[in-house]
Order: structure tokens, then sequence, then C-alpha cells
């Protein structure tokens, strides 16, 4: 159909005439609403975005002297990152004569590397900003399955179930049906101080 036949339809049918694909050969155009079309437009982008996964950049900060189980409890607090689709980066801060020791929070971020090797890839390796040796690292396509985790306590069901199986078998009575006897109260003593005569 040529532009003219076209934009003489899309007239007497009181609509607009779109190009969709201006790319196609021949380019694809539609007879519609514009204001409609807009509206839809805009509908389908929100849906989209609210779908999407906004990836954010979680922060994790040493120092050069930061003990080892320190650097430990925060590779952990990364996985928990990395396992939420979130990247992170890595921040070494030196102060004074720290500075002269760049060779230590290299190797920190490095033990970082080495930790979620399984789990991230280096997005952007370590680097030198003013005072600060930065690294991020952003989650693998396709995630491990979490590692169980120790020294976790075990539920309350865990525990019931486990009590239910311990249990002796029966039919919940004592197994010397032997009647229990009941203690009597204590007697009660008189004081004889308390019968004198007033």
């Amino acid at each position: 159909m040529s532009i003219q036949d076209a934009l003489a339809e899309a007239e007497k049918r009181s609509l607009d005439l779109i190009e969709v694909a201006p790319d196609g050969k021949p380019p694809v155009c539609r007879i519609i609403d514009y204001g409609k079309f807009r509206y839809e437009q805009r509908k389908k982008q929100k849906e989209a975005q609210k779908k999407s996964k906004q990836m954010e950049i979680k922060g994790i900060r040493v120092r050069p002297n930061t003990d080892d189980h320190d650097l430990d409890f925060k590779s952990k607090n990364a996985l928990k990152f990395l396992r939420h689709g979130d990247k992170v980066k890595f921040t070494v801060i030196f102060r004074g004569p720290e500075l002269r020791h760049k060779d230590i929070g290299q190797k920190q971020l490095e033990r970082f590397i080495a930790n979620l090797a399984e789990y991230a890839i280096v997005d952007q390796p370590p680097r030198m900003e003013g005072r600060r040796m930065t690294m991020v690292l952003e989650p693998k396509k396709i995630m491990p399955p979490a590692p169980p985790e120790q020294g976790a306590k075990p539920s309350a069901k865990d525990e019931d179930e486990k009590s239910r199986e311990q249990a002796p078998a029966g039919d919940g009575e004592r197994p010397d049906s032997a009647p229990l006897q009941q203690a009597e109260p204590p007697a009660v003593q008189e004081n004889p101080a308390d019968e004198a005569p007033a």
C-alpha cells in the first residue's frame, strides 16, 4: 500500500498512521490511535522495570591491619551480597605510614578473590585511588548451591521429632505399673509458748 493510500485510510478512520518498524523492508506502519499507543508503550516499559532486578553495589571496607577472622567474616557478608545478585566493592583504606605497605592491601584483596572464586568474577581488578585500593566483584551467572551453615541451631520442629524418636515405645504408661504413693503433708508441731495463758 502506498503512503498516500495509508494516510487517506487513517484519516477516514480518524486515527493516526504510525511507523512501528522503520528498519524493516519495506517499513511497517500501523493505523492506530497515537495517544493509546504511547500509553501502552509506557505501561510496558514500567512493567519491564518492575521485573528487572536493579543491581546494587555493596561496599566492604577494610584496613591493612584487619585481622584474619574479620576478613573471613567480611567474606561471608560479601557472599550474602553476591547471592542476592549485587556487586561488591572492596576498599582497603590506608592511613599515614600504612600507605608504604600497599602490598598488604593487595594481598587482602587477592584473598577475597580466592575465597569467593566459585561465586564471583572480578569486574574491576585491584587499583589504587588516592589513599584507597579498590576492587569490584560481580556474581557469576550460575551460582553453586549454598553450603550448609556450620554451627546452626536445629529448629524446634527438628528437636521435637528427635525427642519422639528417642522416647520409649508403648501406650504411655510406666513400665512398672505400681501405683504412685502420695506423700503425706508434714505434721504441724505445736509450740508450747503459744499455749501459755495470758
